[in-house]
């Protein structure tokens, strides 16, 4: 971004350091947040323009791991959402959406994908300064995924557990597994074929 417009950026990777870069940074004209995970306090988003990037075609699946919620449901497709921050978690202002595909080895590379997406959008509205539209339409609310909710069903086809442990695949997250007594195999780098999975296998002990 810095090449490519005016102005100074100022980057940060923590609550710490956001709160210190808005002490410390004046005439701030907008607030990006790529693949944030931290509670943004209100007093920030109330006084300052921040936007966030959502995988979802908002309001349709407001909430959390929106990749592994679309993954699961069978979605090959989505869209990347740039959204005005507001005391409600996804259900603020959309200031543009793109087309994104959810295809690919693993999780890490759709996450790729949506940052390099993210950063072209970022650009656009900066440059451009467009005006944020309400959301309109029924909501759809997903739930943050649970480690235990890692486990591979024992039933579906070769492409659902394909998909089931390539959307896990990333760094982060916790592995797709199966346990086989005191062992836990955990599976990544997954290939799909006709008629087999092809994937690296971690082998672990159950700690009790």
């Amino acid at each position: 971004m810095q090449r490519k417009l005016d102005g100074a950026v100022v980057s940060v990777s923590t609550p710490e350091e956001l709160i210190e870069a808005i002490n410390n940074t004046q005439n701030i004209r907008y607030v990006f947040f790529f693949h944030w995970s931290h509670i943004v306090s209100e007093t920030i988003t109330s006084h300052h323009e921040c936007v966030c990037f959502h995988m979802t075609d908002v309001p349709f699946g407001r909430g959390g791991s929106p990749l592994q919620n679309l993954i699961v449901r069978g979605e090959r497709k989505t869209k990347l959402t740039a959204l005005r921050m507001v005391s409600e978690v996804d259900a603020g202002p959309v200031y543009m959406k793109r087309d994104l595909s959810l295809e690919g080895s693993s999780a890490e590379e759709v996450y790729m994908r949506a940052d390099a997406l993210s950063c072209k959008m970022a650009i656009d509205i900066i440059s451009n300064e467009p005006s944020p539209e309400e959301q309109t339409g029924p909501i759809t609310s997903f739930k943050r995924r649970q480690p235990e909710e890692s486990r591979i069903p024992v039933e579906g086809s070769l492409l659902a557990v394909h998909d089931f442990i390539r959307m896990l695949d990333a760094e982060g997250y916790p592995h797709a597994y199966l346990e086989l007594g005191e062992l836990r195999l955990e599976f990544s780098r997954s290939s799909l074929y006709h008629d087999k999975i092809q994937a690296e296998v971690t082998i672990k002990r159950i700690l009790k």
